[in-house]
Order: structure tokens, then C-alpha cells, then sequence
């Protein structure tokens, strides 16, 4: 059976969206609904039942990035658009490439333009050879904007402007779990997963860089940015439960999945689905 999770990274219905499109090429989905709403901005988009494009004479990232700000601090003001981050998101196919324009954080969603993040297992290993690994988890703060009270990976945050993956990593290991640099850097490189799916706000379309991080015994995380209200070690068997309960975050629980799927602690039966999750969704 398909874990709930598992499945909530991958509902998404295409005919209910339309493509965000910039000149000839698609970089996000915008629900159907929400596409109604741009008609007031006729000097902004061109909106059909295909698709909704920035208008071409934006033609440049600066120009589209003050092109939108209006719009989508006007649909904050409405309550549309909400958990405003003031942070801004670049709107890209992928890492590497050139940002399109700017957006707040929490209009990438409305959009559904893709976002990048980063997780990390923080674990201690097994004392001996066959002895399974236990996974430190957090419980999110209940003042945050999404997944308030869920638990979640011991370290995990969106990548914003001007940071990399590892400058990310570094940064909320240590605001997330008080982690310091010489912690931090004895990461080493998971997997990455892409989420699509069809979320309150909209549309999430993000891509997950997974880094485990194996941590001394007697080294406990504590949180210093007030976004985690506590971590705990918990063994597989615990953190299995918590995902099939659906206590645990969708996003943490895939990065938790993928880690205890790579250190045979379950198998792939256990995580049906998982696999197709390193590949983007295919229209």
C-alpha cells in the first residue's frame, strides 16, 4: 500500500491548473480558479484557458520581478495569497539557471513556480554492525505558517535569495538545531526527490536536496530561531508510525523514508511509489 505521504506528493490533476508561462516556456501552475483572478491585471497577463502568460513586453527578470509585486501584494492584502515571509523566491526551471524575475516566498505557491530545499537526517548510528540507526525529530513550532505542530526533519528550510545548497544547509543546521559549521560540514549528500502536488495554497513544486548527518552520541539539537518547540531521538520503528499516521510533516516524511529506505532499515515495499519521486512529475 502506497503511504499517504507518498501519494500527497504526487496529487495533482493537470486539467485543473494551467501553465505560468514566460516567452515559450511553462514555469509553474496556477489552479484554474486562481487564473480568474489575474484577469484584473490585463497589463500584466495574458490570460486564456490554456495558459497564463507574463506579458512579453516584460522582457527582462528586473521588469517582470516589478511587474508582479503589485499583484501579489495586492492579493496578500486579500487574504489569497498568506504566511507572507517577506523573502524573495527566484522563479526558475531549475537551480543553476538565471532567475525569470523575484516573487515573495509565499506567492511561489499561488504561482506554483518551483522552490528548492533542504533537509537533513540528522541520525546517530548504530553501536554495532546490524543494530538499525535512530533519527532525531522535531516538532515545529505551532506559530509557523505551514505544518504548525507536526513533526519534521531535525533540520529542513526553504533556499532563498542568495544562498546555495550547502550555505542553506549550514545556516539551518545551525538556526534550526544549533548545529555549528564544524557539525554541519560532516554532511554528505542523500538523494534529492521532487514534490508536485495540490496544497491549501495553491501548488507545491519542489525540489528536496536530502543530506544525512550522522551526530555523536550525547550531541543533542536546540533550536535557536524559536521555529522548533523540541527534538527528540526516536528509532525507526517510532518514526515509521508517526509517518503512517500522518503526524509528521509530507516533506519530512519523504526525506525520513528516503533515508531509512538507503540504510535498509525498510524496504522497498515498505515506501512503494518512493522511487518515482527522484524524477520530476511528466504532464
Amino acid at each position: 500500500m502506497t503511504l499517504p505521504c507518498i501519494a500527497a506528493a504526487r496529487h495533482f490533476h493537470f486539467d485543473s491548473h494551467v501553465p505560468l508561462v514566460i516567452g515559450a516556456q511553462r514555469f509553474g501552475w496556477i489552479r484554474r480558479r486562481d487564473a480568474e483572478r489575474l484577469l484584473r491585471w490585463p497589463g500584466v497577463f495574458e490570460c486564456s484557458s490554456l495558459a497564463v502568460r507574463i506579458h512579453p513586453r516584460f522582457d527582462h527578470c528586473a521588469a517582470r520581478t516589478e511587474a508582479l509585486a503589485p499583484v501579489v501584494q495586492t492579493l496578500a492584502a486579500e487574504g489569497v495569497i498568506t504566511g507572507w515571509r517577506d523573502e524573495q523566491y527566484a522563479v526558475r526551471n531549475a537551480f543553476a539557471d538565471a532567475p525569470m524575475a523575484w516573487i515573495e516566498r509565499a506567492a511561489a505557491r499561488f504561482f506554483g513556480t518551483n522552490t528548492y530545499a533542504v533537509h537533513v537526517n540528522a541520525y546517530v548510528p548504530g553501536r554495532h554492525a546490524g543494530v538499525a540507526p535512530q533519527l532525531w525529530i522535531a516538532r515545529r513550532s505551532v506559530l509557523k505558517a505551514t505544518d504548525p505542530g507536526q513533526l519534521d526533519n531535525a533540520v529542513g528550510g526553504g533556499i532563498g535569495n542568495g544562498y546555495g545548497v550547502l550555505e542553506t544547509l549550514a545556516k539551518e543546521c545551525w538556526e534550526e538545531a544549533g548545529l555549528p559549521p564544524w557539525i554541519s560540514r560532516q554532511a554528505r549528500y542523500g538523494n534529492t526527490l521532487h514534490v508536485l502536488a495540490e496544497i491549501p495554497e495553491g501548488v507545491q513544486a519542489e525540489q528536496i536536496f536530502i543530506y544525512d548527518l550522522a551526530l555523536p552520541a550525547g550531541c543533542v539539537p536546540r533550536n535557536q530561531d524559536g521555529e522548533a518547540s523540541g527534538h527528540w531521538l526516536a528509532p525507526v520503528a517510532q518514526v515509521m508510525r508517526a509517518i503512517e499516521r500522518g503526524h509528521m510533516t509530507v516533506d519530512a516524511s519523504l526525506v525520513s523514508l528516503d533515508f531509512l529506505w538507503r540504510a535498509g532499515c525498510i524496504t522497498s515495499a515498505d515506501c512503494e511509489g518512493l522511487a518515482a519521486l527522484r524524477e520530476p512529475a511528466n504532464e
